[in-house]
């Protein structure tokens, strides 16, 4: 039922939202391709909001493992320039890792 709802939350915020950062300020090529790709972009900010709201979720040192790991991802995404495949590649492999860790920390005691 969390599960459910978590998923529904994210999808209403994916359809009113832009991608993660600033499309003006987009110059690396992940990020134009991002921008130009609404599968992408629906992707990123699903992604992104799965992100923060896990972070959110940890103390102190679960949160930075967390945003050591997402650097380690948007390194991976940025090696994929502008390769869409490639991008929905990396982005499909985060949102499993997301989901993941959000199923464990969810199970009942």
């Amino acid at each position: 039922m969390k599960k459910r709802l978590l998923l529904s939350l994210l999808a209403a915020v994916s359809t009113v939202q832009a991608a993660s950062f600033d499309f003006i300020k987009a110059t690396a090529a992940d990020e134009k391709a991002i921008c130009a790709n609404r599968v992408l972009n629906d992707k990123d900010v699903e992604m992104a909001t799965q992100y923060r709201f896990l972070k959110g979720l940890f103390a102190m040192g679960g949160r930075g493992a967390m945003q050591d790991r997402q650097q380690v991802w948007l390194k991976q995404r940025k090696s994929c320039k502008s390769d869409s495949t490639c991008l929905n590649k990396r982005y499909d492999e985060r949102i499993r890792e997301l989901n993941t860790i959000y199923e464990r920390i969810n199970k009942p005691l």
